[in-house]
């Protein structure tokens, strides 16, 4: 079973993972994207191990060279921005793309391991 097989569909396109159902280290083929921003990526939350910083502003120019057949994980904050971002690559024709629900603060109040 893939991850994207446990993660809930969103009205929006992608699907929805809660931090608990995201296993660390990430599973082969699997890409954790931060679209924070690269003070918030070493900030007070910190970040998933294995994650990948992609300011969001950023995510439609460099996921041109993403292979659409990945799976993506996008996280952020609290999901929004994140949520943002995955809706923007279900557009760009993604088929397996993920968010983070609750983001960094879900991830942190889970007592999941976090760097810096």
């Amino acid at each position: 079973m893939s991850l994207l097989d446990a993660a809930r569909p969103n009205p929006a396109g992608f699907r929805d993972l809660s931090p608990t159902e995201l296993p660390v280290p990430l599973p082969e083929g699997v890409r954790l994207i931060d679209v924070r921003e690269p003070h918030e990526f070493v900030g007070e939350l910190g970040h998933v191990p294995g994650a990948t910083l992609v300011p969001l502003a950023t995510v439609p120019a460099q996921a041109a060279s993403w292979d659409r057949n990945a799976e993506y994980v996008m996280v952020c904050r609290s999901g929004g921005r994140s949520g943002q971002a995955a809706q923007a690559l279900v557009k760009a024709g993604f088929g397996k793309v993920m968010n983070l629900v609750g983001g960094m603060l879900a991830w942190n109040q889970a007592g999941l391991k976090t760097e810096k």
